[in-house]
């Protein structure tokens, strides 16, 4: 069987496996020069438009420019945290990309002519294009709280981005010692991964439990309850940590003091000895010197239908910086790079886009070293332009090792389709 583009979009712009697919729309020939899309930022959302450019329309010309060397999945970091598995084994090449037709540029783009449809880097090259994508991810607000200096980032860990910071806070958990206090401050909604913070409490209390039993955790959440998968957590964290942690909900900091490692919340002040605070978000600052984070809320308006900036024409948004009732997550971002593909080779090739995308979001937390759960939806578009959740979604009745390997092979399977590995 074949599938049209339009017919891949109303089944699932998720499906991994897809890639292997005869190519969607046939190559145009005959043009005066070819199409130029470039792309900034490589991550989930970026490196998969990149891929599905070339794969569903190789005539268009697909610019990729990323300042790192590697991809780092965000998903699945919180088990390095907890020892399970390294940085190394979720951090891959863009080799992929390029074997796809994508040209890589490593640079670090400095700003924007969108009238002149360019982009600037610092090295001082400059690269035009017909549609520019912006997949930046997030921003920290570290302004949002007092203390969180430039001095103090350098020992206090977000480890939001899967990095450097993450192997720094797994060894301040290493050099913690048996008895000592972890204290985590969750950020008030939407930030990225809503789950999150509460597999990043069960890796972490993982951990100490296996090295340092007499240790406790301190979760201080800003938003007033848990926000995903409340129930499942509380069970596991009954199941596996029972005593271990401390759950404080409204409790948003306003100061922090990296030398004594405290976090002020209110009038009373929680010291640890290790803190990981993870600040407010918003978009990717390089959506500011394109002008398309215009809304109050810190995030970008965009059209759904197409990604395209409602406030710079030929500016398309995807991933963790637009705002959308949707989640922030890597599926997600995986699933608006395709809708964004799709949209790009219609546009560029003088056609309508899909006015009903569907679109997927599959997101697995680990609750022990074999143990997981998983919250899974799909969103249709309205005849008004906005994301309607289906009722098909789904979520776990418990955790269990079955969805252990479940997740594995999702993350191999989200890898593979967002890099061409």
């Amino acid at each position: 069987m074949t599938f049209n583009r339009r017919e891949f979009l109303k089944i699932s712009s998720a499906a991994a496996g897809l890639a292997g697919l005869s190519p969607l729309l046939a190559q145009a020939k005959g043009k005066a020069a070819k199409a130029k899309v470039v792309i900034v930022g490589g991550g989930f959302g970026g490196a998969t438009c990149a891929r599905y450019l070339r794969l569903w329309d190789p005539s268009i010309e697909v610019t990729l420019i990323e300042m790192n060397k590697e991809f780092v999945s965000c998903p699945y970091s919180n088990t390095v945290l907890a020892g399970i598995n390294k940085l190394k084994d979720l951090t891959f090449g863009y080799g992929g990309l390029k074997k796809a037709g994508v040209r890589l540029v490593r640079d670090e783009v400095t700003g924007f002519d969108t009238e002149k449809r360019m982009v600037k880097c610092k090295s001082g090259k400059t690269f035009a294009y017909d549609r520019l994508v912006l997949s930046g991810g997030i921003e920290m607000r570290f302004d949002q709280i007092e203390g969180y200096d430039a001095t103090a980032q350098k020992t206090v860990m977000h480890a939001w981005k899967a990095g450097p910071q993450t192997a720094t806070l797994r060894k301040q958990l290493e050099a913690m010692p048996d008895g000592g206090t972890f204290v985590i401050s969750i950020p008030t909604g939407p930030y990225r991964c809503p789950p999150g913070p509460y597999e990043r409490i069960s890796m972490v209390a993982n951990y100490l439990k296996r090295e340092k039993p007499k240790s406790k955790i301190v979760a201080l959440d800003s938003n007033p309850d848990i926000v995903s998968k409340k129930g499942l957590f509380l069970a596991a964290w009954k199941k596996h940590y029972e005593g271990m942690i401390d759950y404080h909900p409204n409790s948003k900091p306003s100061r922090i003091d990296a030398k004594t490692k405290t976090i002020l919340i209110d009038v009373n002040e929680v010291k640890g000895d290790v803190i990981n605070v993870i600040p407010p978000m918003r978009a990717a600052t390089l959506t500011d010197w394109a002008g398309v984070r215009t809304d109050a809320n810190s995030w970008c308006p965009v059209d759904l239908r197409t990604l395209e900036s409602k406030a710079i024409p030929n500016v398309h948004i995807i991933g963790d910086s637009i705002s959308a009732p949707t989640p922030k997550s890597g599926s997600m971002a995986n699933n608006y790079g395709k809708v964004c593909a799709a949209a790009l080779v219609e546009l560029l090739n003088g056609r309508a886009p899909e006015p009903v995308p569907v679109i997927t979001n599959t997101c697995f937390s680990a609750t022990s070293e074999n143990t997981a759960m998983h919250v899974a939806d799909v969103w249709r578009m309205g005849d008004d332009g906005k994301w309607v959740k289906s009722k098909s979604g789904g979520i776990s009745k418990e955790e269990s090792e079955l969805e252990w390997q479940y997740m594995a092979a999702w993350a191999k399977n989200i890898w593979a389709d967002t890099l061409g590995l």
